[in-house]
């Protein structure tokens, strides 16, 4: 099999194209390098079975070229990180939404699966535990930026979903929580490699707000096993799937646990979230998946602990 993965340079995508090579499909990578790196997929470029081509999903012709050349289109290119979502919100829709169109259409013109990628963020404010794939989207103004990324992977999911009722266009979506692991950087507002890099070099690990919200971390070796779970499903398409871990811990245990299993030095420090982004930020309390479906229609579920995750990332770091 053959597939196109958009965004394959970036982090989770890199692990996938490992994962597919090794499995010995072929891979063509779509990605403007914008936030992906070849460092991450290096290993691949002299393999007959890779190809890296660097351009975006907003250029139609070379995306149309590229959905033609291959069976199946993995679609993950997309703006991420709360930070980047924040600083340029105007670009960041363009590329979620109009890029995601995009792909839909030539997928539609050549007849071709997708998986869209889409993400824990559509559950908004939804502090509901555990969050399932029919819960509520609650979120916030559109007037604040901090939601738009939200508002354009919800418009994403049903663009897929109506590219399927009215166009009989193969989709499957998967709903990412909080994936992590080697490869992922924190300059974009990721929490897990921010606070290990600042644990290893005995750095203040600052945590924004109070601390006390939660999340659920998923180690990318897992989350690839799910989105390759839902991809070699015939009972997925047309379907979403969350993909995450749901041991919860709050922001503030999660650096005490990383200065211990680092061994490190680091002062825990806090900082309001006015300081760390704008006036008016806002998060959510708790996002913790429910992952039955997955396991009940996939037999997915996550194997790697938070400890795994924190272990890979500082061995990566270092």
């Amino acid at each position: 099999m053959k597939y196109l993965i958009t965004g394959g340079a970036g982090f989770i995508g890199s692990h996938l194209s490992d994962a597919l090579i090794e499995r010995g499909d072929s891979v063509v990578v779509l990605d403007n390098l914008s936030t992906g790196n070849t460092s991450n997929i290096e290993q691949h470029l002299s393999n007959p079975n890779f190809t890296l081509v660097q351009g975006s999903i907003l250029d139609t012709e070379l995306l149309d070229q590229l959905v033609g050349s291959v069976d199946h289109v993995l679609h993950l290119a997309a703006a991420v990180g709360v930070f980047n979502i924040i600083d340029k919100p105007l670009a960041s829709l363009t590329t979620n939404l109009r890029g995601t169109e995009n792909v839909l259409e030539a997928a539609t013109r050549h007849n071709k699966e997708v998986l869209i990628a889409s993400s824990s963020e559509i559950y908004g404010k939804n502090s509901s535990v555990p969050l399932h794939e029919e819960s509520d989207r609650i979120v916030g103004s559109p007037l604040k930026s901090r939601w738009s990324y939200s508002e354009a992977k919800a418009i994403d999911e049903s663009m897929a979903i109506f590219y399927h009722l009215e166009k009989n266009l193969i989709v499957r979506i998967v709903r990412l929580f909080n994936t992590v692991g080697p490869r992922q950087v924190g300059h974009y507002g990721m929490v897990v490699p921010r606070f290990v890099e600042a644990a290893l070099k005995n750095e203040p690990i600052t945590i924004y707000g109070s601390g006390t919200q939660s999340r659920c971390f998923c180690h990318v070796y897992d989350a690839v096993r799910g989105i390759l779970a839902v991809i070699d499903s015939r009972e997925s398409i047309g379907q979403a799937f969350n993909i995450g871990n749901d041991h919860e811990v709050s922001i503030e245990e999660l650096a005490q646990t990383i200065v211990e299993q680092t061994a490190s030095s680091s002062a825990i420090t806090k900082i309001p979230y006015e300081e760390a982004y704008s006036a008016g930020f806002e998060d959510m309390q708790r996002r913790v998946p429910d992952t039955s479906k997955a396991k009940k229609t996939l037999n997915w579920s996550p194997e790697l602990t938070l400890e795994n995750i924190i272990s890979d990332v500082a061995n990566h770091l270092r």
